[in-house]
C-alpha cells in the first residue's frame, strides 16, 4: 500500500493534553504540517489552547477523575485508532492502561511500557544507563538532610519522578541552597536525586531519536539549544544555568553526539520516540535527562525537515517508513501565539460531554 500523503484519506488521530505552550499543541502543530490527519484533542482544562485551534477537528473537555475512560469512549465515538500523549501526566495515565485501550482497538504512540517505566523514575534511568557503559553525571538519591555535607557543588536537585520541562529542578552552590531545596521538595513528598551539575560552556544539546516497535532505527536530529533568551531559562546564576523547557537554537548535523544519543537509544532498547539533553563534558556528549516520548521542540524538527510524529504514525498504520527528507540546517527560534476567545465560547463544565467543532466556536 502506498503511503497517503493528503486529506482524501486522513488518519483520525487524538492529542489528550492540549494546553497552550505545551507539548500537546506542538504536537498539534507537527500534525497540521503533515497534511494527512483529522485532528482531535482532549483536556481537563476549558482554557487550554487547543480547543481554540481553527485546525482541530473537534475538541472536548473531560473530567481527570475520569481520564483514561473518556478518552476510550472519545476514540470510540469518533472512530479514532491512535492516541498521542500531549504531556508528561497524560502518559503515565495512558501507559497504565494501555491493555485497556488495546481491548478498545486503540493504539498509544509512545515508546514501550518497559522504556516509559524505567524512564520515569530518573534514578534508576541513571543507574541502568551507568551499568550499560554510558558515561552519565554522578547521580545519588537524597533521604536525609543530613547528606548535604557530602555533596559536591554546584549540583543540580530534582525530583526524581517528574519535573518534565524543568519543573522543580534547581541549582545549589552551597550547602545552604541544597538544604532549601531539599527540605521544599521533601515537604512536596518528592523523592529526590542529587545530580553533578555539568556546565553548558560547550553546548546544551537535546536530541530526538526515533526507534520503530521492533527497535530498528530511523534517525535522529540535534539542536544545540540557545541559552541567552529569557524564554529558554529557567534559572541563571553565577554557579550556572538552568535550560527552561522551551527549547530554541540551532539544528545541524552534529553527528558525534547524534551517533551517542543513538547509542544510548539502542542500549536501552527504546522502541518509539526518545528525547535526550546533555551537555559536553570534556569533549564527550553526557545526558543528563531522558523521556521516553515525543519533544515539545518536534514542530521545530518538522520545519527542519524530519516529522518524527508523522513518519511513526505512517508506520504503525501502512507499514512502511518515509525516510525523513534531507535536513534543513539553521537557527530555529520561538515565541508565543495568542488568541482571543469570546467570553460566551469558553468551554463550561456544563458541556463536559459536548464535542465541540470549529464552526462552532
Amino acid at each position: 500500500m502506498n503511503i497517503i500523503n493528503n486529506l482524501t484519506n486522513p488518519i483520525k488521530v487524538l492529542v489528550a493534553g492540549i494546553g497552550g505552550a505545551s507539548l500537546g499543541t506542538e504536537i498539534i502543530k507537527t500534525l497540521i504540517c503533515a497534511n494527512s490527519y483529522k485532528i482531535y484533542g482532549c483536556d481537563i482544562s476549558p482554557y487550554a489552547f487547543g480547543h481554540y485551534v481553527s485546525d482541530m477537528e473537534k475538541t472536548i473537555l473531560i473530567q481527570s477523575n475520569n481520564y483514561v475512560q473518556s478518552v476510550i469512549s472519545i476514540c470510540n465515538e469518533e472512530g479514532i485508532k491512535y492516541v498521542i500523549p500531549g504531556g508528561e501526566q497524560p502518559l503515565m495515565l495512558l501507559n497504565l492502561n494501555r491493555n485497556l485501550l488495546e481491548l478498545n482497538g486503540i493504539i498509544l504512540v509512545a515508546n514501550s511500557p518497559e522504556i516509559i517505566g524505567m524512564c520515569s523514575d530518573k534514578r534508576k534511568t541513571f543507574q541502568v544507563l551507568s551499568e550499560l557503559g554510558v558515561e552519565v553525571p554522578w547521580t545519588v538519591g537524597v533521604t536525609d538532610i543530613k547528606q548535604v555535607k557530602d555533596l559536591i557543588y554546584p549540583c543540580i536537585i530534582k525530583p526524581s519522578k517528574g519535573s518534565g520541562g524543568s519543573s522543580d529542578v534547581y541549582l545549589a552552590s552551597n550547602k545552604e541552597e541544597a538544604t532549601l531545596y531539599i527540605n521544599y521538595l521533601m515537604i512536596n513528598k518528592k523523592e529526590i536525586i542529587v545530580q553533578e551539575y555539568v556546565t553548558h560552556a560547550d553546548g546544551e544539546f537535546t536530541v530526538g531519536v526515533l526507534s520503530l516497535s521492533n527497535g530498528e532505527l530511523v534517525g535522529s536530529i540535534g539542536l544545540k539549544r540557545l541559552l541567552n533568551s529569557k524564554l529558554s531559562v529557567l534559572f541563571n546564576s553565577e554557579a550556572g544555568i538552568i535550560s527552561s523547557g522551551y527549547t530554541q537554537g540551532l539544528i545541524d548535523d552534529f553527528p558525534d553526539i547524534r551517533s551517542t544519543a543513538e547509542k544510548i537509544s539502542k542500549l536501552i532498547n527504546s522502541r518509539g520516540p526518545i528525547n535526550i539533553q546533555g551537555r559536553i563534558k570534556k569533549g564527550k556528549f553526557v545526558p543528563f535527562e531522558i523521556n521516553p516520548r515525543f519533544s515539545a521542540s518536534t514542530h521545530l524538527r518538522t520545519m527542519a525537515g524530519f516529522n518524527e510524529i508523522d513518519v511513526l504514525l505512517k508506520y504503525m498504520e501502512f507499514g512502511q517508513v518515509s525516510m525523513p527528507k534531507q535536513i534543513k540546517y539553521g537557527y530555529y527560534l520561538r515565541s508565543f501565539n495568542e488568541a482571543f476567545v469570546a467570553k460566551g465560547d469558553i468551554i463550561s463544565d456544563q458541556m463536559d460531554k459536548t464535542i465541540l467543532r470549529n464552526s462552532e466556536l
